[in-house]
């Protein structure tokens, strides 16, 4: 357990030993990041002395053992930001622990020459700076993870979103092609987007391809049923396109009641049959 003694004599050779201390660790991860960019060096340098300096600061509180304290806010704050930055940069959470942990051998050094004759308070002294830094690596190991968690998150988001876009084929008619798998999530985005556009564009029509959907199971059939019901709500009537053979049979098998929405084939049938129910007209011109 950490002595208010023992803390004192760590955090006054830290103090002593700061300057000497920060260029050894700096010079070390240089050595690591060979590779980095003018800014990227730039960068590491500040966030060396910035948390030295934080470092260097929360151990005059003597709280080495929690760094769950106050004293240590300034140090988690700081390293949450590392951390964030390095996952949002391609880090890995190595590499961003690897900035912690690699601080021991500079202030191991300075431990020894500051506890050169008294070797109790020496290994005492090694354990809990080892302690101490074991504990803020994993803090940016487990900030590090937070973020990439979020960020697949959002991507996934992102991916939904882009992958049920609503098209306008002509004026009062939207397009809704499917391709993969439609589970609750994705059929939640495919509503909202399709709502969407109804609103926005006062469409009446919406096509629903499913050309590239695989499968369509007594969940997936749910689903679009759902979406249906909602974009009726809306003042929009759906076409659902692209029933090839298979798909045909299965939704017999499962009992699925269709009777009150159209169904086409293809995309291009249902789009003819939009053009009139709106009361346009093609009129196909042909060479001489």
């Amino acid at each position: 357990m950490t002595t208010k003694d023992d803390a004192g004599r760590i955090s006054q050779m830290l103090q002593e030993n700061e300057a000497a201390i920060g260029a050894e660790w700096l010079a070390q991860l240089e050595a690591i990041s060979v590779r980095g960019t003018s800014a990227a060096r730039e960068q590491l340098r500040n966030h060396c002395q910035q948390f030295l300096a934080a470092v260097t600061t929360a151990t005059r509180a003597g709280e080495l053992d929690n760094i769950e304290h106050r004293s240590w806010d300034e140090v988690r704050d700081l390293l949450a930001e590392i951390s964030s930055s390095r996952a949002k940069s391609g880090s890995t959470p190595s590499d961003t622990a690897t900035f912690v942990f690699s601080l021991k051998q500079p202030v191991f050094k300075y431990l020894r020459q500051f506890f050169a004759d008294d070797a109790p308070a020496l290994a005492s002294a090694s354990w809990m700076i080892s302690t101490l830094l074991d504990k803020l690596g994993l803090y940016t190991i487990e900030v590090f993870q937070k973020t990439k968690d979020m960020i697949i998150v959002r991507q996934q988001q992102e991916l939904l979103e882009l992958s049920t876009p609503v098209v306008k084929l002509w004026n009062g008619i939207l397009a809704l092609p499917l391709i993969g798998t439609l589970d609750s999530a994705r059929t939640q985005v495919v509503m909202e987007n399709i709502l969407q556009k109804i609103v926005d564009t006062g469409a009446s029509i919406a096509i629903i391809d499913i050309t590239g959907v695989p499968t369509v199971d007594t969940l997936v059939a749910q689903h679009l049923m759902k979406t249906i019901a909602a974009a009726r709500l809306m003042g929009a009537d759906c076409i659902i396109s692209g029933i090839r053979p298979q798909i045909a049979q299965t939704i017999v098998h499962l009992g699925v009641n269709l009777e009150d929405v159209m169904t086409k084939a293809t995309l291009a049938d249902a789009f003819l049959v939009a053009l009139e129910r709106t009361g346009t007209a093609l009129v196909s011109k042909h060479g001489a």
